[in-house]
């Protein structure tokens, strides 16, 4: 029936509920709205902690100091110190930083201001609370019992150092300014003298310690240099010897630098080349005087021949000899007697030359043998000298490691005594890569506690808690509020509200005179009776068009009214809807139908002494079972319960039940009958197969989704018949701040004067 109503909203295991995948501003702000008094009331409770604590708060100093990691000094330390002093890197800083927060630095503190007999700086940060537990750790220690008071003193002593100097450490705070190499050192104490005297001892211990330990350093670094001196200064020595008894087992003789025999072996090569070149240049002289003798030439020229007189004589003789004979020749004739005999001159001049040139290529000749001579002698002692120096080479080969490993320790030692030197000179001039910039001084107004950010913290403190808690409650409102809910959540059309009504304790029925009548314990029976203009009313108007529509073939309809659980008000609806039909005219029959919690006959009959159980199990007549309502017509049948039934389903049921339906079906237009709830018993579900229609009360706020909505799927018969879903117990007020916009709930106040529930 549902089904053909309103469509296949619902299949059986499936999500009703769409997630959206957009925030949705509105919910957000309904959210708000429902929760704001509870955030409100956490952030005034935060805000009171927030004075409460300020009040209570012990305020607080802080003395600060700021070092400089001085980089002015960088080539003069660079010089001086083994490792450089100079801090270039991110790390060096943040180890400075770490430094500064050291056990060392706060001891050195301690015993510096003897803050262990300090009555401000013991009075300071639970110093108490450590002295009582050492006294009681002290008592029940057994070991203790028997040990020795000096030895006892000492050790308390030092355990009373390391205490003080662990309050130091906790109240010290260092930080680094931006990316420069300033840091800031502050202390923070309940007394501003006692934070400015150990911020300003904290940056003379860190000065004090950078010294000490650059000295400590530098010493360490003379005593392990100068025992390196030593090994060095003898190893340098011993390979030195090696070096030498060497060469005297292998006749190795050097000069300078170089063997004797690669000397002489360079200046025999030398004397070869030159006697080489001696030798060319006989050979060619020697072959060009012989070139000219062969050729007869008497203009040839050689250079011994310019620098013989003889020579140049005869041939001036010649050359005179030669023009004259020419010039008588001319004149007198070729045969003339003195040209005949000046030729003659000639020829004898000529002979002379040529003799004289045999004599000069003789000594040639002389020159180029002894130059091949020399060429040999020099050839055959490179020889010699080559053999002895490969000899000398291969012994070199292990004289020259001997020697580089003379060499490497010689420098060595050099060097480790150049470094011995510097680190004797830094020892008697210490020099720190940091000074103090600024000195700490006594605050006059208290760093702590910061009261207006104290306050802000606890105020948002208190929000963040409200936030919590209201979230947390609103993950915990897993109920119907409005109707959209309804038909998202279940499938079912909503069809209304019912207002939350008190109940009048006070109220007490008027005296029954015919025990055929009803009695009402309350008004709320009788809302719609007395106000049929009321939201209440039309909302049950609804359900009757509702089940009109739904059952429009159905002379009689038999409407069942259901819940999920006990006390959602189903009996109180159901009362309420039977009296609005009979008020209008229609024959209506009310049934109570819980035969294990009969709410409608608490309400309208308790002083009935029979109903619906005798008439199933007796088959009485209904007219005298029925009770009546004289104002309205209405009928009701009441079940008197004198003891607990067990079988309330297997009666429901039964051809009895059957037969009082079918009964009261031929006098009636209506039969509502109150059913008991659907989760803790079977009873609805053994009578669903009777009901044309089902009614389904859900209580505003109350009742989970999940339960309504796995009681409803539990019974896909049951399902199909129901016509609709109405809220009941709705707080009108509350009701407003889960509305949307654009649902009935936003346009109540429009359509609200349509109503009214006074009248």
């Amino acid at each position: 029936m549902n089904r053909e109503l309103y469509g296949e909203s619902v299949v059986n295991g499936s999500q009703r509920e769409s997630d959206s995948e957009v925030i949705d501003v509105e919910a957000v702000w309904a959210i708000v709205r429902r929760q704001w008094i509870v955030v409100s009331v956490c952030m005034v409770a935060g805000l009171f902690l927030g004075i409460v604590y300020l009040l209570s708060a012990v305020p607080l100093y802080t003395s600060q100091i700021s070092v400089l990691i001085d980089r002015s000094n960088k080539q003069f330390a660079d010089q001086l110190t083994l490792g450089g002093g100079v801090l270039d890197d991110e790390g060096s800083v943040l180890s400075q930083v770490e430094l500064l927060r050291s056990q060392t630095i706060a001891l050195s503190v301690v015993d510096k201001l003897k803050l262990i007999d300090d009555p401000q700086f013991n009075a300071s940060f639970g110093s108490l609370y450590k002295s009582t537990y050492r006294t009681i750790v002290k008592i029940f220690s057994v070991s203790q019992w028997f040990s020795s008071d000096e030895g006892d003193s000492v050790a308390d002593l030092e355990q009373r150092k390391r205490d003080a100097a662990a309050g130091v450490q906790g109240n010290i705070n260092v930080t680094r300014v931006g990316r420069s190499y300033v840091l800031t050192v502050a202390y923070v104490s309940p007394f501003p003298n006692l934070s400015q005297n150990v911020a300003n001892a904290l940056g003379d211990a860190y000065l004090e310690d950078s010294l000490n330990s650059k000295y400590e350093a530098t010493r360490r670094a003379s005593n392990w240099l100068l025992e390196r001196i030593a090994e060095l200064r003898q190893q340098a020595l011993d390979t030195d010897l090696a070096v030498q008894k060497f060469k005297s087992a292998h006749g190795l003789v050097t000069a300078g630098d170089q063997l004797v025999s690669d000397q002489q072996l360079s200046e025999l090569n030398s004397a070869l080349i030159v006697a080489q070149s001696d030798v060319a240049k006989a050979k060619a002289k020697l072959q060009r005087i012989e070139q000219i003798i062969d050729s007869g030439e008497t203009d040839a020229i050689v250079s011994d021949v310019l620098d013989s007189s003889i020579t140049n004589e005869l041939r001036t003789k010649y050359l005179n000899a030669s023009k004259l004979e020419a010039q008588i020749s001319a004149k007198l004739g070729p045969r003339h007697v003195q040209a005949v005999r000046l030729r003659a001159e000639m020829d004898e001049y000529k002979r002379l030359m040529f003799d004289e040139l045999n004599r000069i290529a003789q000594g040639y000749r002389s020159e180029v043998d002894v130059a091949e001579a020399r060429e040999k002698t020099l050839a055959a002692n490179v020889a010699d000298a080559t053999g002895v120096s490969a000899n000398a080479n291969e012994t070199m080969v292990q004289l020259r490691e001997l020697q580089r490993e003379s060499e490497t320790y010689r420098n060595l030692y050099q060097t480790f005594l150049q470094r011995y030197q510097e680190a004797v000179q830094q020892q008697s001039f210490p020099l720190t890569d940091a000074r103090i910039i600024s000195r700490a001084s006594a605050s006059t107004r208290p760093s702590h506690p910061k009261k207006i950010l104290a306050l802000a913290g606890f105020l948002a403190l208190g929000m963040f808690a409200g936030a919590g808690i209201g979230a947390f409650r609103e993950f915990r409102d897993r109920f119907f509020r409005v109707g959209d809910q309804i038909r998202s959540t279940l499938g079912l059309e909503f069809l209304g509200t019912a207002p939350l009504m008190a109940e009048n304790a006070a109220y007490k029925a008027e005296p029954v005179s015919d025990p055929r009548t009803v009695a009402k314990f309350g008004p709320i029976y009788d809302y719609v009776v007395d106000h049929p203009l009321s939201s209440f009313a039309e909302t049950l108007r609804n359900s009757k068009i509702a089940v009109d529509l739904a059952c429009s073939t159905k002379k009689t309809k038999v409407i069942g009214i259901v819940s999920t659980l006990p006390g959602e008000g189903k009996s109180t609806i159901a009362v309420n809807f039977a009296e609005l039909l009979a008020a209008q005219g229609a024959r209506t029959t009310l049934i109570d139908a819980d035969l294990r919690n009969p709410g409608a006959t608490r309400a309208l009959a308790q002083h009935a002494q029979a109903g619906v159980l005798e008439a199933i199990l007796g088959n009485q007549d209904l007219g005298r079972l029925c009770l009546v309502n004289p104002r309205t017509g209405l009928r009701f049948l009441p079940a008197v319960i004198k003891q607990r039934v067990p079988h309330s389903s297997e009666l429901l049921s039964s051809p009895g039940m059957k037969s009082i339906i079918s009964r009261l079906s031929e006098v009636n237009d209506y039969i509502i009958v109150d059913l008991p709830p659907l989760a803790p018993v079977v009873d609805a579900r053994a009578f669903a197969g009777t009901v044309d229609a089902f009614l389904f009360i859900v209580e505003w706020g109350k009742v989970s989704r999940r339960l309504v909505r796995q009681s409803v799927e539990a019974d896909s018969y049951l399902f199909n018949k129901c016509v609709g879903v109405i809220l009941n117990k709705v707080d009108q007020g509350k009701q407003k701040l889960y509305q949307k916009y654009g649902s009935s709930e936003y346009y109540y106040r429009t359509y609200s004067k349509y109503y009214n529930e006074n009248a």
